[in-house]
């Protein structure tokens, strides 16, 4: 083999837009959880079990999804692949035990069994999710948000595509889709998990890359439209089984398209003398050695503050200043030499690195994170109960509706880190801006719906998939912004814990609550009326906007409340956002 090939292909391997690429296809089978929604109500029927234990089934997987602090310390210490390797695992043996429940291949187990496989199931999930953001944002270290939103994105259409493959498989027990679930992880992760690594990719700058994320971009839209029309023609046409295999071939060459781009960049391109990435932001690098010395001369006088002896305090005013000047000058002079070392102040600046237990202590991270409950909690329990919302308004085929806010969900992450890059990159605003506009949003889709209005459902899918979507690509980015990338893992995955917070709350206690009150209240006047009693093992099931119309009104006035939180981050945080992009308007 020629030797220009043989770099070519080393070259090849080790590109950022590879890994970039290779990280695509891991979150578009990664995101499990949000296929919660198509196998609760065969959980449900199979398992006999009521809304609230499926509730709680549902807190068990947000958990799950979550709890990420094991992937969050491994991700430093441990090689990418091996994280990967943990997360598989547990994929595999979680989702592979509540299968073989539910199809009653071993003996019917207490519920918190089933909690306890769903939560190591789902878990699997923040080791995928952790590997590939970590990898990503490391080796893009100057475009966060769209990096962020890409790679989230594709974890929330994943409910769509793997949704579109069982569809393929055409099987004919329903429980067949959580097989599914146990085992394409499995095998994609697998095939992948070696390509994506940390490969230096602040050094492979080029100026095509303008460019190739506008293929990105342009990619996402079609493969969005795309799934939205096969949705809608399965819901509308009576497909048979050899256009649904065509529609599923065309949707695999989609998700493979962007691999064009390493392709193109090593093997179809000129060498071109690549540009280290800090360079680009050298406005921001004189404008952060400004504040260094700025900072350094506020430390200086602290100085000065030590160093005066009492008796300075008691002389005259013109005398008192003689003596600060000399002691200041001195420890200019001091400092500049090296014989004396200037101390800083306690903890890290906003905007520069964070420990977890440092973030821990600011307003702003607390602040960013009750924000997420309110918001992602309300949008979370929406995406779980998606199923049974729309099987309450008498629609049979609820997996359209958990695929299309899958969709949705999708384009609000892409959306939201394309949007919230030109906020701060144009205009030096707060990050944070962005997410109270799409909590604003949230607050009237779950008010829309809880008035009953006209298309209810369509509207409450499409504007809490994008809202809901919209905040992990915007939050990830901002927090590694104000809270630097040392401990992106960590920090990243203590906010994850917000959508759980929320959805234990509003959908374990509230709409699970109301869900059986209504259901019970039903039953109870449908037996009145027939005279029939109800069997002691029949499942109870509430029909009509009234089963979730409550919950939505509350978790609409609860997203409003998260909108005031979001914008006392803007306010605290303009500074910040000034220094770090404001010569970016020039």
């Amino acid at each position: 083999m020629p030797q220009q090939l043989q770099e070519r292909i080393r070259a090849f391997f080790n590109n950022r837009w590879l890994v970039f690429v290779a990280s695509m296809w891991v979150q578009s089978c990664a995101g499990i959880g949000y296929l919660f929604g198509s196998i609760s109500p065969v959980i449900k029927s199979t398992m006999g079990y009521n809304q609230r234990q499926v509730a709680i089934l549902g807190v068990a997987k947000d958990l799950g999804d979550s709890i990420g602090f094991i992937a969050g310390t491994l991700i430093e210490v441990l090689p990418i692949w091996a994280v990967f390797s943990i997360g598989v695992v547990q994929n595999f043996v979680g989702y592979g035990l509540v299968w073989l429940i539910v199809t009653h291949r071993l003996p019917t187990l207490p519920l918190w069994v089933m909690c306890i496989s769903i939560f190591v199931g789902t878990n699997g999930e923040t080791y995928f999710n952790t590997g590939v953001l970590v990898s990503c944002v490391q080796n893009f270290p100057k475009s966060r948000g769209p990096i962020v939103g890409i790679l989230k994105g594709f974890a929330g259409l994943s409910g769509a595509i793997i949704t579109q493959f069982y569809a393929m498989i055409n099987a004919s027990n329903q429980a067949s889709l959580i097989l599914m679930v146990a085992v394409w992880p499995t095998i994609v992760i697998v095939s992948l998990m070696f390509i994506i690594r940390r490969v230096g990719g602040h050094r492979q700058v080029k100026p095509s890359d303008n460019s190739s994320f506008f293929f990105t971009y342009s990619i996402c839209l079609v493969l969005a439209g795309y799934l939205l029309v096969v949705l809608l023609l399965d819901d509308f046409v009576d497909l048979n089984q050899t256009v649904v295999t065509i529609l599923t071939v065309v949707l695999i060459i989609i998700i493979l398209l962007p691999i064009i781009i390493p392709v193109k960049l090593v093997f179809f391109s000129e060498p071109r003398p690549l540009i280290e990435e800090s360079l680009l932001a050298e406005p921001q690098r004189e404008e952060s050695s400004k504040s260094e010395q700025e900072r350094n001369n506020e430390v200086i006088l602290s100085e000065v503050e030590d160093e005066k002896s009492a008796e300075v305090d008691s002389l005259p005013v013109l005398e008192r200043q003689k003596r600060i000047a000399h002691l200041q000058a001195k420890l200019f002079q001091a400092a500049a030499e090296g014989a004396v070392r200037v101390k800083r102040k306690k903890g890290p600046r906003r905007g520069e690195d964070f420990t977890l237990m440092q973030a821990l202590v600011k307003a702003d991270f607390w602040l960013i994170f009750f924000s997420l409950v309110l918001a992602s909690g309300s949008g979370l329990t929406v995406v779980d109960n998606m199923g049974q919302m729309s099987e309450s308004l008498g629609f049979s085929d609820t997996h359209i509706f958990v695929s299309m806010i899958s969709i949705w969900n999708f384009l609000g992450r892409v959306g939201g880190g394309y949007f919230s890059e030109i906020i701060i990159r144009n205009y030096a605003y707060p990050r944070p801006v962005a997410m109270a506009v799409v909590q604003v949003i949230m607050s009237f889709g779950l008010f829309y719906y809880a008035m009953g209005w006209p298309g209810a459902i369509y509207v409450v899918t499409v504007l809490i998939g994008l809202g809901y979507g919209a905040h992990w690509a915007i939050v990830p980015a901002a927090a590694s912004e104000l809270f630097g990338l040392k401990s992106f893992g960590a920090l990243y995955n203590f906010l994850t814990l917000a959508s759980p917070v929320g959805s234990l709350i509003f959908s374990g206690v509230i709409a699970s609550g109301i869900y059986d009150y209504e259901a019970e209240k039903q039953a109870s006047l449908k037996q009145l009326v027939s005279g029939i009693p109800l069997m002691e093992d029949e499942s109870l099931s509430c029909s009509g906007i009234i089963c979730y119309s409550i919950t939505c009104g509350i978790m609409s006035g609860l997203c409003a409340i998260a909108v005031v939180l979001s914008l006392i981050v803007v306010y605290r945080t303009r500074s910040v956002y000034a220094q770090l992009y404001g010569k970016s308007q020039a």
